[in-house]
């Protein structure tokens, strides 16, 4: 058996990945940019508002990618050729059926995502035309994910970073010439991004036949494809994802809910401290991602010395870069929230919970980490009970703590929230590790 990856191998697998996520919110920039200089007021508004619609439908469905990888990875371990394009065509075809579910229902759910957001009038109608427009490429957003998640579990990082690279780069080309040139605004922003979808889409199944191509010749797996077993595994898979993530995006809500309380700097400062925090992640998060694809292919392999090694490997390049980030923002900190806001009292509030938001990065590499080792064993059930009980800890802190300290309690309550995520699983790595053979 392969002795597992090394250091070189593991940063080799991250570093594309590390640089994919960063491209995101780039593009964030460059539509606020060009909307803030060609458009009005309620473009831009409108832009906020439609983003925030899609990243929590797109985030909410991020268990295409993250499904998919594990499933492919195991597959690639036990040389399971027609499992592989099985899971792959499961994956593609469920995609394909929920965003164009998203499209025939459109008109009640992108009404009622505007109207719980309550925006001005003017902005809401330019908003409503962005969303009616950018929807169109919903089929090809959720078709990318499951062709993401199967370049991450064959380990081809650098094709998922000439992926997204595409995707970025031609929006803002798109938007440039939409919303900037032609003075579409936020339709035409909408509209750059359907289109780029399409065409990352396109790049992605190209990419994966080429792979696949190289592969060799395997029968057609029809009747994998049609195997009520695996479909109903997938679909529990898909499940269990689906549940941790509204578990995680309700802790970070009611992080920011509970932010408004304590008056408007809090609520702003704590704002430009999570900038901090989402910067960090996606460095991080190239490491987990690493961790999905080796993980899964030592538990296909059914090598527990391999699972071991690329347990280590990873954890070691995540946790190093972690503390290197958290040690970066204690030195750079007040330099850095200087720079992203002018306000005095949102300055010191910041200041005096940097220190919070430097222990939470610093630890939140565990949690990174075990999520990754889940995801590529396919133990999504381990890891919707986990993300269940550490946001019940967290409630419990914040419930606890905020009212007698404060912003701090609750910040306080924000870091013992990812040392929750952490052990919740660390708890039970034991039983899974157990559950593959010595070697």
């Amino acid at each position: 058996m392969d002795a597992g990856p090394s250091r070189r191998q593991v940063f080799a697998a991250a570093w594309p990945i590390i640089l994919a996520n960063a491209s995101s919110p780039l593009l964030g920039l460059a539509d606020t940019a060009i909307i803030g200089r060609s458009g009005d007021v309620s473009d831009l508004g409108a832009i906020a508002l439609g983003s925030l619609v899609f990243n929590f439908v797109y985030w909410s469905f991020g268990f295409l990618r993250m499904g998919t990888t594990g499933f492919v990875a195991q597959a690639e371990g036990a040389g399971d050729e027609e499992e592989l394009r099985a899971t792959l065509g499961r994956a593609a075809a469920l995609a394909l059926a929920l965003g164009v579910a998203l499209l025939a229902l459109q008109g009640p759910l992108l009404g009622a995502a505007l109207w719980m957001l309550d925006g001005p009038e003017g902005v809401q109608d330019t908003a409503a035309r962005y969303c009616f427009v950018r929807i169109w490429g919903a089929p090809a957003a959720l078709m990318s994910f499951a062709l993401l998640g199967t370049l991450v579990g064959l380990g081809r990082s650098r094709d998922l970073l000439i992926v997204q690279l595409s995707l970025n780069g031609l929006n803002i080309a798109l938007d440039v010439v939409l919303a900037g040139y032609l003075g579409w605004g936020a339709v035409g922003v909408g509209l750059g991004t359907a289109v780029a979808e399409w065409v990352a889409v396109v790049i992605a199944g190209l990419l994966i036949l080429r792979v696949l191509r190289r592969r060799g010749a395997v029968p057609t797996p029809w009747r994998r494809l049609r195997d009520l077993r695996s479909l109903l595994s997938t679909l529990s898979a898909h499940r269990d994802i689906l549940l941790r993530t509204l578990s995680l995006l309700l802790g970070f809500g009611w992080f920011i809910q509970q932010s408004a309380r304590f008056g408007d700097a809090p609520l702003a400062a704590n704002h430009v401290l999570l900038q901090l925090i989402g910067f960090a992640a996606f460095f991080i998060d190239g490491f987990a991602f690493a961790t999905e694809a080796l993980v899964g292919k030592a538990m296909g392999a059914g090598d527990r010395a391999l699972l071991d090694r690329a347990v280590l490997r990873t954890s070691e390049q995540a946790l190093l870069a972690a503390l290197l980030l958290a040690g970066a923002f204690w030195l750079s900190g007040q330099a850095i929230i200087d720079a992203l806001t002018t306000l005095e009292p949102v300055r010191a509030v910041a200041r005096a919970h940097l220190v919070y938001a430097v222990a939470y990065v610093a630890l939140s590499a565990f949690a990174f980490q075990l999520d990754g080792v889940f995801i590529g064993a396919t133990r999504t059930g381990a890891m919707r009970n986990a993300a269940i009980a550490a946001l019940a800890v967290f409630l419990g802190l914040g419930w606890w703590l905020a009212p007698a300290w404060g912003n701090t309690g609750l910040w306080l309550a924000f870091v013992g929230y990812v040392v929750a995520r952490a052990v919740t699983l660390a708890v039970v790595y034991p039983r899974l590790r157990a559950a593959v053979a010595p070697s």
